[in-house]
């Protein structure tokens, strides 16, 4: 039988367990020790208390369906009945896109991904449609003006400091920036005619 009372014999400062019962014994300052299960005890007890972190996964799981979409768009967005059911389905299945890519990250079948462009006056709302979806979507989203975004970046605003936008309004969260919204402004601005001669300011 182990004398507890032994003065060589360590013990677990928190469960009392004698280093003869237990696998590890890890020493602290002060004569404390801890024994491998109270480290994972308090391990568990800590990932529990703390809160979940956003990844992709989690947050794909619980996208809203088209018709709720439609439904918040509609909280925000008065008219444009037609673009906000197109854009709920449109955005609906893009998400889903996604989601079997994290899921079936080994499938053969590869999905290419999905753009949507909006096209309407200045001042029907095409901004605040996507505004809205990345509010109703709970996504990060930035405002890019195509008018002053070139291609290799020698001139205007370079394709990358978008993405380093979209990563800011994401709180520096990769994973969160990879399901992030684009809004490129004024593009048709930069639309080239046939037959134009190219130009030598702009890519």
């Amino acid at each position: 039988m182990v004398n507890r009372f032994r003065s060589d014999l360590q013990v677990c400062s928190f469960c009392k367990r004698t280093q003869e019962e237990v696998n590890r014994l890890i020493a602290g300052p002060d004569q404390v020790f801890i024994c491998d299960e109270c480290v994972d005890l308090c391990r568990d007890i800590l990932e529990e208390d703390s809160p979940s972190p956003i990844t992709p996964e989690l947050h794909l799981n619980r996208l809203p369906s088209p018709k709720e979409i439609y439904e918040k768009l509609n909280e925000w967005v008065v008219g444009q009945d037609r673009a906000k059911k197109v854009l709920s389905v449109a955005v609906y299945n893009h998400y889903k896109r996604i989601n079997r890519r994290i899921h079936h990250s080994d499938d053969a079948v590869e999905l290419q991904k999905s753009n949507i462009m909006l096209i309407g006056p200045t001042g029907c709302g095409k901004t605040l449609l996507a505004q809205t979806l990345a509010r109703v979507l709970d996504v990060p989203f930035c405002i890019a003006d195509a008018t002053a975004l070139t291609e290799a970046g020698y001139v205007g605003e370079d394709v990358e400091n978008i993405l380093l936008r979209l990563i800011q309004a994401a709180d520096y969260d990769v994973q969160r920036a990879e399901q992030g919204i684009i809004y490129i402004d004024e593009i048709d601005k930069v639309a080239r005619k046939t037959g134009d001669s190219p130009s030598i300011t702009r890519d």
